[in-house]
């Protein structure tokens, strides 16, 4: 899908502006001649150039802004108000640029007579595919503003667990930047002038101040190579974690490393079963419902077991054949699975089995934090010793010399 740029009369004459989203410009074209506009120009946006594209750079489209859009979108819906109208307010009071626009787009489909599930599902960066059906579900059910209410709920639950992770990370990074900012203080600004005593002395320095200054001297003469050395490291990680393969791995990566792994599996885990959940209790059939689902995993280990599953269901076979034989679902949840499908109440015994991995995980994101407090101040104290030893010693061997 291409952005393109357009200007454009209306049957009254009247100019308008604009950008509309389409797979090629004939579509961009058909799209808006549907409209009932006459088209002056009509071009592509350059998404690829960074000063040509500066709303994606600086008009991020935040988790909040969507929670705050869904949810008053649903309390308008709810009062009566027609979905037109809403979408007018909520355009004159969104102060982010690029969302203005696609709230624009959206609201010239739903006028034309667009569905507004069709129009959101245009911006498949901002809506995903999971936010789309349920809002199609909502829209056939006619319980749009309730479908948009848990939306909201959903995108806040998102929003706070993020915020937890990086609450959690916050502490040690503080920590790690205090020890390396002291660290290089002393040894630019303190060393220096040491050793300047130390050769003066003829004094043997101990080893700790030896590699000390040997990595500061490596650091002044070789400078540009270490931070050659760190960006080709950034770039080359970067570009294979954007390949298929480079993608899987990663994936298996974050579920395989040591204490992080755990986060991600209940992670991954609740948002399965949310995901599940939500649309069987919104009536969209089961194999539907976890094609959607692997797409909101956004894990390829996880993708594979949906995808199987999907073979599975639509082969007649029960949904927890191909969770018993995957060794990345736990057996409580192929249990539960059993239970929900005997008793036909698969949507709600996912649901407690997602509000189960979300309490876990807050338990696993707070015990890491109070792990790793004192692994920080090991660190710390190691960082620090050795700076102390490197600096103090010779010194404290030239006093006993003199």
């Amino acid at each position: 899908m291409a952005v393109f740029d357009y200007r454009a009369r209306k049957a009254d004459s009247q100019q308008v502006n604009g950008a509309v989203v389409a797979a090629s410009e004939n579509v961009a074209y058909d799209t808006l001649k549907e409209r009932g506009l006459t088209i002056i120009s009509l071009e592509e946006r350059k998404e690829g150039k960074i000063f040509q594209n500066p709303l994606a750079l600086f008009n991020r489209i935040k988790v909040k802004e969507l929670v705050i859009f869904a949810r008053q979108l649903a309390v308008m819906i709810n009062a009566n108000v027609p979905i037109v109208r809403s979408l007018k307010i909520l355009l004159r009071q969104t102060e982010n640029v690029r969302f203005k626009v696609i709230l624009s787009d959206i609201l010239d489909d739903v006028e034309g007579g667009v569905k507004l599930s069709a129009a959101l599902a245009k911006y498949p960066s901002v809506f995903n595919n999971f936010f789309v059906y349920m809002v199609r579900s909502g829209e056939t059910t006619g319980k749009l503003d309730e479908v948009l209410e848990y939306l909201a709920t959903q995108k806040e639950k998102d929003y706070d667990l993020i915020s937890k992770v990086r609450g959690a990370m916050t502490y040690p990074i503080v920590l790690l930047t205090g020890v390396l900012v002291v660290g290089t203080g002393l040894t630019l600004f303190v060393l220096p002038s040491l050793l300047d005593v130390f050769a003066e002395a003829n004094a043997q320095l101990p080893f700790p101040t030896r590699v000390l200054i040997a990595f500061v001297g490596f650091s002044k003469s070789y400078w540009y190579l270490i931070f050659l050395g760190i960006g080709a490291l950034v770039f080359g990680f970067i570009t294979f974690k954007r390949t298929k393969r480079g993608k899987q791995i990663w994936d298996l990566i974050k579920i395989k490393i040591p204490i992080a792994g755990g986060v991600f599996k209940k992670l991954y885990l609740s948002r399965m079963a949310r995901s599940i959940a939500t649309l069987l209790e919104a009536g969209v059939p089961i194999s539907r419902s976890l094609e959607i689902t692997s797409d909101v995993v956004d894990n390829f280990v996880y993708r594979e077991v949906i995808n199987e599953t999907i073979g599975e269901v639509e082969g007649g076979n029960s949904i927890t054949t191909a969770f018993v034989r995957s060794k990345y679902i736990p057996l409580m949840m192929t249990q539960m699975l059993a239970v929900g499908e005997q008793s036909g109440h698969m949507d709600q015994i996912l649901g407690k089995v997602a509000d189960f991995f979300d309490r876990e995980l807050e338990n696993v994101i707070a015990n890491l934090v109070t792990l790793m407090e004192p692994v920080i101040l090991l660190i710390m104290g190691g960082a620090v010793g050795f700076l102390v030893a490197a600096i103090l010693l010779p010194i404290y061997n030239l006093s006993n010399a003199i």
